[in-house]
């Protein structure tokens, strides 16, 4: 009886009660501490270092550290990015540090600069699919197959359209400072690279780290931008992303099957989103959302 009783009459709300449903909802599961992005952006990477010098001394063979290179760099991303919202700890909170260093040390495999896929990436939740704003507009295609023929292209013979578009990004937010940590970071891949290849060990690096990288780009621009915003003409806070079906499911898809929750409220962590996502979807729903799931 008590269950009945409970049970929400969605189609009796009002928009304002819609609304205050559903921060309530969200506020629920942003009140929980991410401890596993921490373990999982932390100890992803050590993993990762780890491998070069096993493979080095010949203690892991290389066709075994190679899949696991793959995993880990492809892995690295996600953690930082529940950084870049303070999901572990805001400004002033006595686990900022925490939050800081997760941040820096899970993009190590990434070769990327933190603070600069932080302010980017602000703008891309800012502006979501607007062309002239959106930082990662260039990765918008019209279908999968063109997706992935632009990825393959951008490998093959690279071009500068995305670094102009960040750079352009961090100038127009006055940070043009965070241009120069970028490139450094990148120097850095480059040069170890170099390293391995003139003491003997290109193959070690180009399957520890190269490769993975590519690898990499393609899967991250895939399941957290070209899929999530597709077919990308709408900018509207209920319309500007959606949710979709995976046949690799939420796991295989680095949980951004349910990506609508993260840009509905960016502090939802990402192990969270999808029970948030049942418990949001009667708003959702009526809200007038893009589901596809």
């Amino acid at each position: 009886m008590a269950e009945a009783m409970n049970v929400v009459r969605w189609d009796g709300l009002t928009e304002a009660e819609l609304d205050a449903k559903e921060r309530a909802i969200a506020a629920k599961y942003m009140r929980i501490f991410p401890w596993g992005a921490v373990l999982w952006g932390i100890g992803n990477t050590l993993i990762w270092l780890a491998l070069w010098p096993l493979v080095f001394m010949d203690l892991v063979p290389l066709w075994v550290a190679a899949p696991i290179a793959f995993l880990n760099v492809t892995a690295s991303y996600l953690p930082s990015h529940e950084a870049q919202h303070s999901i572990i700890a805001r400004e002033g909170q006595p686990l900022r540090w925490l939050n800081e260093l997760v941040g820096h040390v899970a993009l190590i495999p990434r070769a990327a600069s933190f603070q600069f896929l932080r302010y980017t990436h602000f703008e891309h939740h800012r502006h979501t699919n607007n062309p002239e704003l959106d930082p990662d507009i260039s990765i918008h295609a019209p279908n999968r197959k063109a997706f992935f023929f632009n990825a393959c292209r951008e490998i093959l013979m690279p071009s500068d359209q995305r670094g102009a578009t960040y750079q352009a990004t961090l100038e127009r937010v006055n940070r043009p400072d965070l241009v120069l940590p970028a490139l450094l970071m990148r120097a850095g891949y480059m040069l170890v690279l170099l390293a391995a290849a003139v003491s003997g060990h290109a193959l070690e690096a180009a399957l520890l780290w190269w490769l993975p990288l590519h690898f990499a780009q393609v899967y991250t621009d895939y399941y957290l931008s070209w899929k999530p915003h597709h077919p990308g003409e709408e900018t509207s806070r209920y319309r500007d992303t959606r949710s979709f079906g995976s046949n690799f499911g939420n796991i295989g898809s680095s949980g951004m099957q349910y990506h609508i929750v993260h840009h509905l409220y960016p502090r939802i962590p990402l192990m969270q989103t999808p029970a948030a996502y049942r418990e949001l979807l009667p708003i959702l729903q009526r809200k007038g959302c893009q589901l596809d799931l």
